[in-house]
């Protein structure tokens, strides 16, 4: 059986890694007005009636891909959507990013692609980039790395905290685009390294596009979607979820009170079914993958219909689960053939 820690990233000692820092600086909150325990994808500092969220994030490595394709403007997309992503999880409209780009060496061709990917993120996200920083590291950084930093504005009275998700409450799924930026270690290591293909191999699976391309699709940027969605007063939305990294462990941060069942989910996408023939099993994918669910949002299911209105204009988008009140805080899921998992 093929893991995430066997391609090099140990889920378990990375969340150690972050307790450690983060405990370390917790006492900074008292410094300055943090609303304190309302942020779970992206912090909120209290600004009087309004609270700014921030996040930051970077593209990890997808940039192997991308070097390998020589094709960069993807990762800019990608760096924009895994930072506004978050901040639409507390009910924030995102604002405005700062990005921060290392390289081993400057190449201006491969900085000109990656602002026109940034340049689309931003469109797509109505946002703006409004700074940011270069540093030339070699023997520090191998070819580049890419972050970046948002912030987003919010009405006090309006933020999502996942509190108030209740029993019997809905999940409606919205589709990813495939990879999106997470798990990309696992990926390479399955379908390069395992199944020996190459990037430009047609996808068994699906051979109108390449290995490469199915890796290196654009994260789906959520912001119109959802600000649409949360533009309807009359749609009491109690919680929204980002499924990055940890898969659909992410929704036990929203409320950790409830258990999360999904047992209907969005149609599996073919990069995949390529990935798990290599031998994952389904506990790892779904724990390491969005598994075809980039994005979703928990409501009192009398809303559900007006909001998959409004969902499906953007994106597929369906009803794949619902809550219940649980403080064993699981996500107790059935895969895509049926088997049932624990996360």
């Amino acid at each position: 059986m093929v893991t995430y820690s066997e391609a090099g990233v140990d889920i378990s000692l990375e969340e150690k890694t972050v307790r450690a820092l983060t405990e370390e600086l917790a006492e900074t909150n008292d410094y300055r007005n943090i609303i304190k325990n309302a942020g779970h994808f992206a912090a909120l500092v209290d600004f009087g009636s309004k609270a700014i969220a921030m996040s930051t994030d970077g593209v990890g490595s997808k940039i192997l891909i991308a070097n390998l394709m020589n094709k960069f403007d993807t990762v800019g997309i990608d760096c924009i959507a895994m930072v506004v992503n978050d901040i639409l999880c507390v009910g924030a409209e995102p604002i405005a990013m700062v990005d921060y780009l290392a390289v081993e060496q400057p190449d201006p061709e491969v900085a000109k692609q990656i602002g026109k990917g940034l340049k689309e993120g931003c469109k797509q996200s109505k946002i703006a980039m409004i700074g940011g920083e270069t540093a030339s590291l070699p023997k520090i950084i191998k070819d580049f790395d890419l972050a970046g930093t948002g912030i987003g504005m919010v009405d006090k009275d309006d933020i999502i905290t996942g509190s108030e998700i209740k029993d019997g409450d809905v999940i409606i799924g919205i589709a990813s685009s495939g990879v999106h930026s997470n798990g990309l270690s696992l990926a390479r290591k399955a379908l390069l390294e395992i199944a020996d293909l190459k990037v430009d191999d047609p996808l068994p699976e699906d051979p109108s596009i390449t290995v490469g391309e199915a890796l290196l699709e654009p994260t789906i940027i959520y912001v119109e979607p959802i600000m649409d969605l949360l533009s309807h007063k009359d749609i009491q939305v109690h919680g929204l979820g980002h499924i990055t990294g940890g898969g659909f462990s992410n929704l036990k941060r929203l409320n950790k009170n409830m258990t999360y069942v999904i047992d209907d989910l969005i149609e599996l996408p073919a990069v995949f079914k390529e990935i798990q023939k290599t031998g994952i099993d389904n506990a790892e994918m779904y724990h390491v993958f969005n598994m075809g669910v980039g994005f979703a949002v928990i409501l009192d299911k009398e809303y559900a219909d007006e909001a998959l209105e409004i969902l499906n204009k953007y994106h597929e988008s369906k009803i794949i689960g619902y809550i219940k009140e649980d403080s064993e805080n699981r996500v107790i899921l059935t895969t895509h053939d049926n088997q049932q998992i624990e996360l």
